[in-house]
């Protein structure tokens, strides 16, 4: 009888590292719309240079860094080369010692292991029940792990979790006790010069009135909120990069930023009369970048903003707690509420413009599997019962830096990320 292959013995390190392989390769090609997002991390010196080169064209929102290992730490550096501004010598005028200095800012992340462990039942269960629980619980254990892994990205996009709450969320309302640990990065709240609010047809830099989110129900995102963007990151000093999608041959031409919008913001925007068209750009679009999947289902373009639907919404309700921060020189936040008019009929939803490097996500090598994805199945009480593990090494964080804008001096900025809240209709209270 000839030996058997392919069959990997229970227990075995072999399986461990071929499992996590498989495990990490299923979720670097899930077809999710954070996952088409991620560009690659510049890395050293070389990065920082080629951060202010190439922000324009060659950056995706979310940047990976996938070079911690086994007795280099938990943290990953990155670097800005500041922009700088000169105007030139001219003719024979003295230039030596005149040079304009370099400077560069620098933040930080930490990655931390996350575990999701699934019972999958015990000799008698296996007897009892028609399903195969060890057949199903390798893919409810992934499942649980990309949710997790786009969520805690979602929420470092937005510098917010929001109050949305029902069984669809791996990550827990900042209420809750494990919160912090669970982001592993602290969830910032948008830069004073990345943050605004929905003000009838068009935007207004983030304002607060007696205390309230100075937001009336009708500032809804519609067209003119959309061209208001458009116009604002047109205007303001240094704008979140456009973004460059593999084998666009009109990123260069026709620069986009991204839209992630909620469902209930895309619902307002999608009753217009026009959105057919917004559709029909972004499949013409989708033929000049070889049909990359960015620019099919639901999204649309308008005035070179690409609108997507976020999985999940970033909501507050009536008199919760939204945090922002009151100077452009501080990153301390103050806090805000919903105005408790907006009842059970209204909620404010954050929208979150993307340009290159929004958020970079930093992943370490399980030393059970050299990878950052890791699994292990352990029998328990003399064999009777059975749990599947499904773990990843990893942090999230928002990309900040102290940037020096020129006239207006040195500010905090949320590199790549804008916030947007609008009033958006729900149905019923708060899930």
């Amino acid at each position: 009888m000839p030996a058997n292959k392919t069959n990997t013995a229970y227990g075995s390190p072999g399986a461990m590292v071929q499992q996590a392989v498989g495990l990490f390769a299923t979720h670097m090609q899930r077809n999710g719309t954070l996952a088409r997002l991620t560009g690659a991390m510049p890395k050293g010196t070389a990065g920082a240079t080629a951060t202010l080169r190439k922000q324009t064209t060659q950056h995706l929102p979310i940047v990976r860094c996938q070079d911690l290992g086994k007795g280099k730490g938990d943290e990953v550096t990155f670097h800005l080369l500041n922009p700088i501004g000169a105007k030139p010598i001219m003719g024979s005028k003295y230039a030596e010692g005149r040079g304009t200095g370099l400077s560069y800012s620098e933040d930080k992340l930490r990655v931390n292991q996350a575990r999701f462990p699934v019972d999958l039942g015990n000799v008698m269960s296996t007897i009892r029940s028609p399903v195969d629980f060890r057949a199903v619980g390798r893919p409810a254990a992934q499942t649980l792990m990309d949710r997790y892994v786009d969520q805690s990205l979602l929420v470092h996009m937005a510098g917010a979790r929001g109050y949305h709450n029902n069984i669809e969320w791996c990550v827990p309302t900042d209420a809750d006790p494990d919160f912090g640990e669970i982001m592993v990065n602290p969830v910032q709240a948008p830069t004073k010069n990345r943050h605004y609010i929905a003000d009838g047809a068009g935007i207004i830099p983030f304002a607060v009135n007696a205390g309230e989110i100075d937001l009336a129900t009708t500032d809804q995102l519609k067209m003119g909120v959309i061209d208001a963007i458009r116009s604002t990151m047109e205007q303001i000093a240094l704008p979140p990069p456009a973004i460059k999608i593999d084998g666009d041959v009109m990123a260069d031409e026709e620069p986009l930023r991204v839209l992630l919008v909620s469902p209930a913001q895309y619902s307002a925007f999608a009753t217009d009369p026009n959105f057919r068209s917004f559709q029909a750009s972004a499949l013409a679009r989708a033929q000049q970048a070889k049909m990359h999947p960015l620019f099919l289902g639901s999204a649309g373009i308008w005035n070179n903003i690409l609108l997507l639907k976020m999985p999940k919404p970033i909501r507050f309700y009536a008199g919760d707690t939204i945090k922002y921060c009151a100077s452009y020189t501080s990153d301390l936040e103050s806090s805000c509420v919903v105005p408790a008019g907006f009842g059970t009929n209204f909620a404010v939803d954050r929208a979150i413009l993307l340009g290159g490097q929004a958020v970079a996500e930093a992943f370490a090598a399980s030393e059970h599997s050299s990878i950052p994805f890791f699994w292990s199945e352990e029998k328990l009480d003399h064999g009777d019962k059975v749990e599947l593990l499904i773990g990843a090494i990893r942090g999230v964080s928002k990309i900040r830096f102290e940037v020096d804008t020129g006239d207006t001096g040195k500010q905090f900025t949320d590199y790549g990320a804008v916030a947007i809240d609008t009033a958006v209709p729900i149905i019923g209270a708060r899930q």
